[in-house]
């Protein structure tokens, strides 16, 4: 679905220009980054990892339509289509929302789940452009802080 298969949205743009999407989580902790993989069935890290206590609200990053709110294999997942081939995907997230519900930037989507496949206390975040990952970081608005972890 594009924007045009989205008549309740208007003529709202609902693909931000970069650096323009805001951070589903506030105070945002980056704690793994996007790690592209070398080709498309490689390992990688198809996201970014926010630091998140199980609970916090989690909140909708640009304005888009809910096309996926459910589970995937073990954990809980919400994927908002926000126009022009672009999809964000969310989890562990215990979703207030329903597909089909159209949401604005920052509006509450759901609340971090304690279920997922990472370490607790993250949300993933990640974000395809015409079915390609891409660095959500290229999106988001301003740095979240570093939060450097123990070596070795």
């Amino acid at each position: 679905m594009g924007a045009a298969d989205h008549p309740d949205l208007g003529t709202t743009a609902l693909a931000p220009p970069d650096g323009s999407w805001t951070w589903p989580i506030s105070p945002a902790a980056l704690v793994r980054p996007f790690e592209p993989p070398a080709h498309a069935y490689g390992p990688g890290h198809r996201g970014i990892d926010i630091g998140a206590t199980p609970g916090s609200p989690v909140h909708a990053p640009a304005a888009g339509m809910v096309v996926f709110a459910g589970r995937v294999v073990d954990r809980p997942v919400i994927s908002i289509d926000h126009g022009d081939g672009v999809v964000s995907s969310m989890e562990p997230i215990d979703p207030t929302v329903v597909v089909g519900d159209v949401v604005v930037a920052g509006s509450r989507i759901g609340s971090v789940s304690s279920e997922g496949h990472g370490a607790p206390g993250r949300l993933h975040l990640g974000i395809r452009v015409d079915g390609a990952y891409v660095d959500p970081l290229s999106l988001l608005s301003s740095p979240a802080r570093a939060v450097l972890l123990p070596c070795c």
